[in-house]
Order: C-alpha cells, then structure tokens, then sequence
C-alpha cells in the first residue's frame, strides 16, 4: 500500500510548493521539484530538468532567453480553451500535468535573441495511455490559431493515414467542444482551417500520393517506431526550411535498437543531447522510462516511466498487465516496451556517460607528452569515412593513462557528412579536434607523415591496425621501421582489452582529455557478448561512428601485451 501511494505521488500534476514564484513559472517549478528529488523521475527526465536550470543560469551566453511568462500562457491555452472528448474526464478542461507544463512551457518558453523559439525539434518518448494524443492535438490547435504564422500549415504525420487521424481527430473534437475555438476554426472531414490567416491543420501518412509543395510551419510525427524508413521525416524536416520558427515535434513509444531503425537513430541522438554529449540548443528531448537498475516489477519504477501515473495511466491497471507479463515472455517484452518504455536492445551500451566524462581532467597538450612511452592503434577508414589514431600513454603517478587521439576526413565530403551524420564537424576541425585532407577521399599519405611524425615525438612502442584497408599502409611504414602489430577482428582479440577498456572507465584512469569526437564515439559504442563472455565492438549496431574506439581498444591491446613480456599472441590470433 506504501509503495502505490508513493506512486500515486510520484505521478500527480502538481509541481511541488505552490508558491507565487511557482505559479508564474510551472515550467521551472517542475525542473526544480524532479532536481530536489521531490518527484520520482528516471535519469533522462532528471537530466533534461537540469539542463533547463543550467541553461536559466547561462543560456544568455548563447543568446538563449527564459520568457516565463509565455511559457505561462501556452499552457493556459488547453484549461482555457480545449476540453477532454473521451471517458471519465469528457467536454472538462484539459489541465496540464507537471510534466507536461514543463515540456509546454520549456518548448514555448525560450527565445533566441531575435525573438522566435528556441527548440525547433521536439522528441518525446513515454509508455502508452500518458496522455500523448492529447498534448499533440494542443500543441496542433495552439500552433494554428496562436503562433501569429500567416499561412500555417499544420500536419500531424504518421506512416499510414489512420495513425495520422489520431492526433488530428482528437484536435478535431476539441474544436468542436471548444466556443472559442468554433468561432475561427473551420471543421471538415480531413481539415481544420483558420480563414483569418489562411491556415490549416490536416493529418498526413507517408502513404500519400505526393509530399511535395508543403510548407509546414509544424510537423506532428506519431509513433516514430513505426517508421520503416527516414522518406516522411526528411522530407517534412527539409520543408520547415522556409519558415521563420518552425516546429518538428516527434512523439513515440520505444522501438528497437536495429541501427537501420529511424526510432533508434533519433533516440540515440536525443539521449546524446541530454547527456551533454553534443550541444544542441535547436533540440528539445524528453524520455520517460524506468532506469538500468530499476526492477521492472517496481511500482516506484513504473512511476519514472509513466509521469501521468494516477491520472490518465492507472496503477491497477499496470498490476493487472505486470501479473500477465510475469507468466509469458511475449507479455513480459511487450509490457517493459509499451508500458515501461524500454528500448528492445540487442546489444549492450558499452559505457556510462556520467562515468566517463568523470575520466577526464580537461583538455591536454599532447605535445607536452613528448618523448612519453606510448601505444598506438590505428583504424583507417575506407576512402570517405573518419581514420582514427590513437596512442595511450602509459600511467602516470595516479595510475591515469592519457588518451591522445587524432581524427582525419576528406575536406571535399565534410558539409555532407555533416548533415548526414548530424554531427558538428565544421566546428570540431575549426577547434582542431578533427583534420582534413585534400579532395573527396583521405590522403593515405597524409596519413602516413602523421604517424610517422608521432614517432619521433614520442615513445610510440608499437601500433595495433585493423587490416581492413591498412595493409599498404602499415607495409609503407613497417618500411620505414615502424612497428606495426596486426590486430585481427575477432571476439578472441578484442575481449581482453574491450574489457580492459570497461574497467579504466570504471575505475576513472582513462583520460581523454574532453575529447568531443572520442566523446560520441563511447557513447555510440555498442558490445556483442556470447555464451561465454567474450565481447567485442559491435559495429553493426552501435549508431554512429565508433572508429575511435575501436582503435583505443586495440591501443589498450598492445600495452596489456607489453605487460606480459610483448606476447603478441595473447591479443593477436
């Protein structure tokens, strides 16, 4: 009984104190009460509610303003003016959870210099029943009839129409009880319309005839873990190109964590942004689930995932379905994904982010390690990716080994990749974290004059490669009296130092000096395990590049063999 009322809590609208301060910002009242722990939240929650605190404190570094009061207002437009159309709370006025007052107000809320919004893509992921229809039919209706956008075109997208009508319908049927809202808006079977503006809300699928020659001021993406392919939101997101604040707003429950999967590319990068990661001021991201450690069986964890627990998600219910689901492993995944919002995962994150960004110690000058005793391990990419070198110092006095890695791309390809891979890497080869070679492919030999200047300078004992790609090159400077070690692919190779690798993070001797790009890489790095515990990196699915990484492990490979008196056989089969 203790733990159902502490759950009923954990999922109440209230924010906390009440005060006069708390009224006129709900938005931040809420970030407060889940940082002060007076709500029950999971880790990604707490970390978007202290992102928007921090970003109170020094946003306006990056012209990133806290507009409390509009915040306000946009969450007084559903009590104000919408109303629930179905069961137990029907034709009362929509009043906002907690939750949802911080996502509203947090949306609405920041301002750039210039006065439009801050967030121009919104990702949202919770379990079933937590009221997601709902907040996007508002969020529908307030962006075509208060956004001040003349010719707005709002479409909530789906991969078939029927899915599509969800949100649309549901906007449908607030106009429809809403006084306010039937003297401007036009009702028709597939549209909404605002003839004062010219603007218009219709429900659009992937399966549509054409997706050309829309100008979308918004974009309302259900389920995105049903989207088979990138088709619907690339062309939506190219679309908002032509308006002055646009809005991508993606909403989903977990899918799986297939790298070819839409749903796990935009979970992986929202989830970076929230990590601090990457630094994305245009991306809003808010991911209720239940935490690694939490017991799925947990009524206190079904409150980190279900926010509205005890309001649109009753705990009954969820007892029923948790009895159902501890007598079927079918039931049991189905309910950890919908009810729980559990990623269906194949293969293991290799490495938690909070610890590894307590490894470094700040930035370094890695020329200030001159003459330092050091192992390599290279990972040359095919001609349009990133080759990655790396060379792992041996411990200091603490017993830290420090992490110096260089990163080359073709220069001709880096703008595209960058769009594609959705990655900073103008701004990282600005600061110099990642080099350029001349044309549209890397410069094997540009390639080559590095490691071999890195000879010289330090105490380079030996360089693990990949053979993929690297054979004329490791032969070009085995000539040339490097010491290269070849390092074959393999769960038998690479367990020992993968491991290894896990265990300097853990224990926070692992300096890599805040490297950025080495950085996503470690939280791109998946691992595969079998039956006995051998494990790898799993390049087929870990998102994104992992090519650092990789080349650390096969760094940390030849240091453990130089431990045992240089048998290369240990690590090299």
């Amino acid at each position: 009984m203790a733990a159902k009322k502490r759950a009923k809590r954990a999922g109440s609208s209230g924010p906390g104190s009440g005060s006069a301060a708390d009224a006129l910002d709900e938005a931040t009242a809420y970030a407060r009460a889940v940082a002060a722990k007076e709500i029950t939240a999971c880790r990604l929650v707490i970390l978007a509610c202290k992102r928007h605190l921090r970003d109170l404190k020094t946003g306006h570094k990056r012209g990133l303003i806290w507009r409390a009061d509009v915040a306000q207002h946009r969450i007084a437009f559903y009590a104000r003016f919408l109303r629930h159309s179905k069961g137990e709370w029907a034709r009362k006025p929509v009043v906002l959870s907690g939750w949802q007052r911080f996502v509203i107000g947090s949306v609405f809320g920041w301002k750039r210099r210039d006065g439009t919004r801050r967030f121009r893509y919104v990702y949202q992921e919770l379990p079933r029943k937590n009221g997601k229809s709902t907040l996007l039919a508002g969020v529908g209706l307030d962006l075509l009839t208060c956004d001040g956008e003349a010719g707005a075109e709002i479409y909530a997208a789906a991969t078939k129409r029927d899915q599509a009508r969800i949100i649309f319908d549901e906007a449908k049927r607030m106009v429809t009880t809403s006084p306010d809202l039937l003297r401007i808006v036009s009702r028709f079977k597939l549209n909404l319309s605002v003839d004062a503006t010219n603007s218009k809300f219709e429900p659009l699928s992937s399966d549509e005839n054409t997706l050309d020659g829309l100008n979308p001021h918004g974009v309302l993406v259900d389920e995105l873990h049903k989207h088979k392919t990138r088709a619907l939101l690339d062309v939506m997101d190219t679309a908002l190109g032509s308006r002055r604040q646009p809005l991508l707003w993606i909403i989903t429950t977990a899918g799986d964590d297939s790298p070819e999967s839409i749903y796990a590319a935009e979970n992986d990068y929202a989830i970076k942004v929230l990590e601090g990661v990457l630094e994305d001021d245009d991306v809003f991201a808010f991911i209720a689930t239940i935490d690694k450690s939490d017991k799925w069986d947990d009524p206190l964890a079904w409150a980190k995932a279900n926010p509205n627990l005890g309001i649109s998600v009753k705990l009954d219910d969820l007892h029923r379905q948790a009895r159902k689901a501890g007598k079927s492993p079918g039931a049991l995944s189905a309910f950890k994904r919908l009810r729980l919002n559990v990623r269906t995962a194949s293969a293991e994150a290799a490495i938690d982010m909070a610890t590894w960004a307590k490894n470094s110690r700040g930035r370094f000058d890695p020329d200030k390690l001159e003459r330092a005793r050091c192992w390599g391990g290279l990972d040359l990419s095919s001609k349009i990716d990133i080759t990655a070198f790396v060379k792992l110092f041996e411990p200091d006095e603490d017993g830290r080994m420090r992490i110096a890695a260089r990163f080359w791309m073709p220069a001709d390809t880096l703008e595209e990749r960058a769009d594609r891979d959705r990655m900073p890497y103008r701004r990282w080869v600005d600061e110099g974290w990642i080099e350029v070679t001349p044309g549209n492919v890397i410069d094997h030999a540009e390639i080559k004059a590095a490691v071999l200047a890195d000879t010289k300078r330090f105490d380079l004992q030996d360089i693990a490669f990949d053979p993929w790609n690297a054979t004329q090159l490791s032969g070009e400077l085995m000539s040339e009296g490097v010491n290269m070690v070849e390092f074959i692919q393999g769960l038998r190779s690479y367990t020992a130092p993968t491991k290894e690798m896990r265990a300097l993070v853990a224990d926070h001797r692992l300096d890599h000096g805040n490297n950025p790009v080495l950085t996503v890489m470690a939280s791109n790095l998946k691992v595969q395990t079998d039956k006995n515990l051998n494990e790898m990196p799993h390049k087929q699915h870990s998102i994104g590049r992992i090519d650092g990484m990789c080349a650390l492990i096969m760094a940390i490979g030849r240091y453990s063999a130089s431990l045992q008196g240089g048998d290369q056989s240990i690590f090299i089969i």
